[in-house]
């Protein structure tokens, strides 16, 4: 038995293709799901754009954020079972979620929100885990005590929509978040934060608020080209975390002198590297699925493309490519 994938097009790497696949065997920690929604995320789009660049031999399917229902186990899984609905980020190293079928490890896996359809669920995953670990793992924002700050750059993102009320739920910090244009700025402050500014002059932004130092920065957006203002903004012993890589060396010489910390995030670290605390991110999205169904936290979806589809496909990345994204697209199949 086979099933459908949407997958890069190894002679025509621009492009995407519609294969089959053979029918999948979960390993021993292994779901095996049958997806009903992904969405698509920035790393979908830096992904395809290195294959475009450098090649490859098979096709390959991308997709790391979804929500489906188990088909079947393996025999080392405990907490699922055949039938199960469940959400999840997945593993940047295994196929991905842009097919009718997709093996996930347990671990990493919660069940998904009752109060959620298929599309809203698949919407979260990967950038509530992205913005808990920021938040939680490495600022730690929730041991700040009250009056401190919490400046987030790319408030209306995927990441930031989920970053701005986690933060709102879990810490006292005040929340700024940067937003450039007027409907951006009214989603940011719906979603908790305290202050919306504009990200192209964010220092003068912050002086017009009586703000010239924040105690924590989180950066969704361009590293390199916000470098100089955060490493200014950033108070002496203050906390830095940034999810996008730099293509150029960033100065650390402030940083040095407000012994300022610098943490990176990358999801797929504790999957690509089968880290001892890999459940972690199950954990995560359990805590998360437990906040949206009791109406504390609110969905990030904002567009849904129907059909598992090389059309759909290409209209949702480049949609996502275009860097302007409020909240996420997802494809419902």
């Amino acid at each position: 038995m086979t099933f459908k994938a949407i997958a890069v097009n190894p002679q025509q790497p621009a492009d995407f293709v519609e294969i089959a696949l053979d029918r999948l065997a979960p390993g021993p920690f292994d779901l095996l799901v049958e997806v009903k929604a992904a969405s698509i995320n920035p790393v979908d789009t830096k992904v395809h754009s290195s294959l475009k660049k450098n090649g490859l031999q098979q096709p390959r399917v991308l997709g790391w954020d979804a929500a489906g229902v188990v088909i079947s186990v393996g025999d080392k899984v405990t907490g699922f079972h055949a039938g199960d609905e469940v959400w999840y980020a997945g593993d940047i190293t295994r196929a991905g979620s842009n097919a009718q079928q997709q093996l996930v490890d347990a671990r990493i896996a919660a069940h998904k929100p009752h109060s959620m359809n298929w599309a809203q669920a698949a919407a979260i995953p990967l950038t509530a885990i992205t913005a808990w670990e920021a938040l939680f793992e490495h600022l730690k924002i929730q041991q700040a005590s009250a009056g401190k700050s919490l400046l987030i750059i790319g408030g209306a993102g995927g990441v930031g929509s989920l970053a701005i009320p986690l933060a709102a739920l879990r810490s006292q910090v005040k929340v700024i978040a940067t937003a450039s244009r007027p409907a951006s700025a009214a989603w940011c402050r719906e979603r908790g934060a305290d202050l919306t500014v504009d990200y192209r002059d964010l220092k003068a932004q912050l002086a017009k608020e009586g703000i010239d130092k924040v105690d924590y920065i989180l950066c969704l957006n361009d590293t390199d080209g916000h470098w100089s203002a955060i490493s200014e903004l950033i108070a002496p012993l203050g906390q830095i975390c940034t999810i996008v890589e730099n293509e150029k060396p960033l100065d650390q010489n402030q940083l040095k002198l407000k012994s300022a910390a610098l943490h990176w995030e990358f999801m797929f670290t504790r999957s690509m590297f089968s880290t001892p605390d890999i459940a972690q991110q199950g954990e995560i999205l359990k805590q998360v699925s437990q906040l949206v169904d009791e109406g504390k936290l609110q969905g990030t979806l904002s567009e849904t493309l129907h059909g598992l589809t090389v059309e759909n496909l290409h209209a949702a990345h480049a949609q996502v490519a275009e860097g302007h994204m409020q909240g996420k697209i997802v494809i419902a199949y």
